[in-house]
């Protein structure tokens, strides 16, 4: 169930960030929910359970996020109903979005900047190399970066991966005279990432759980 006092608080906190509501654990009644108190933008992290939801909500005026690690073969799948991919993170992909899509779709590198094995994501010093190998493809437009922060509530360890994101934007805006933006920030995590210049977030369980 969508929990009305969270989301409030959420939108009270923004400061012009694009509030992603993820939709991975929940059903119509919480996407219907989100509609209803103006939440327009979603993201979905499996191919099969976004193709169901956006045939199902086509009428809508939903614009549709995947942020999920998004294998190669199921690009053709969906490639051209996602209006931003949120994890770019290998030539592979690029190249199947680059041969799949048929205008330009806003993308970000995703980054590992938790530096964990066990995460997708390029490592910071592989992301400059990956950068100008895509930027001039036709139908990718890099509009920023992505990363998940370490799961913990240290605060000190949450901010030194943010901060991984926040030199890259700073490096690239100056190299390419253009403003990136900084897809960051989850339920545990959002309101640093809100104070470390976050422009999208990617906000779950904090939206539905009970108090």
């Amino acid at each position: 169930m969508l929990n009305i006092k969270h989301l409030n608080k959420l939108k009270s906190q923004m400061n012009h960030q694009t509030l992603i509501a993820v939709t991975k654990y929940v059903g119509d009644d919480e996407i219907e929910a989100l509609i209803q108190e103006g939440i327009t933008d979603f993201g979905e992290n499996r191919v099969n359970v976004f193709q169901e939801k956006y045939q199902k909500y086509s009428n809508t005026e939903i614009t549709w996020h995947f942020i999920g690690h998004l294998q190669s073969k199921k690009v053709k799948k969906m490639i051209n109903d996602i209006a931003c991919l949120h994890a770019l993170d290998r030539m592979s992909l690029a190249k199947e979005v680059e041969k799949r899509r048929i205008d330009p779709l806003p993308c970000f590198i995703e980054v590992n900047i938790a530096n964990d094995p066990n995460k997708y994501g390029l490592k910071k010093e592989k992301v400059f190399e990956f950068y100008n190998k895509i930027k001039d493809y036709d139908k990718i437009d890099i509009v920023g970066f992505m990363g998940m922060a370490e799961h913990t509530d240290d605060e000190v360890i949450i901010r030194k991966n943010f901060q991984v994101l926040v030199d890259l934007k700073a490096e690239f805006d100056e190299l390419y005279s253009k403003s990136h933006k900084l897809s960051m920030g989850m339920s545990n995590d959002y309101n640093i990432a809100i104070e470390m210049g976050a422009t999208h977030l990617r906000i779950g369980s904090y939206l539905y759980e009970e108090e």
